[in-house]
């Protein structure tokens, strides 16, 4: 397996809803995909076609809260990242996962120019979207 793309980001909901969200927004796709699911992990994959798979997971972030550093907590809960946000991390993968003639994938891409750039311009679409209230 090749990574072509990676993307993360942080949105302010709960990662269990936005597992959801991803979950539904992702078997309702336009394509037959497989799906592989795994809430405990926070993990999500869907693959399609002979190349294409995107693994996406999803886990509660752990940037440490910059207001935080004005609490009067130990300094400790914001250098380990234990101040949470409360939101979720997003963490986003495409792969070739070609078994055969994996040469032909970014030939059949052309050459995948412009590839990265359109996937993170889709990815902050999706953390703006998630990022909107319902």
């Amino acid at each position: 397996m090749k990574t072509l793309a990676e993307a993360t980001g942080v949105v302010a909901r709960p990662p269990g809803e936005v597992f959801e969200w991803l979950r539904r927004t992702l078997a309702g796709g336009p394509y037959p995909m497989r799906m592989d699911v795994d809430r405990e992990r926070g993990f999500l994959a869907v693959q399609g076609g002979w190349w294409y798979r995107a693994e996406y997971r999803v886990t509660p972030d752990v940037t440490p809260d910059p207001a935080a550093r004005n609490c009067r907590c130990p300094p400790v809960a914001w250098k380990t990242g234990a101040a949470r946000s409360g939101g979720a991390r997003i963490e986003y993968r495409v792969l070739n996962v070609a078994s055969r003639a994996r040469w032909a994938v970014p030939l059949a891409n052309r050459f995948f120019i412009g590839f990265r750039a359109r996937t993170a311009v889709a990815f902050a679409r999706m953390l703006e979207e998630l990022g909107t209230p319902r």
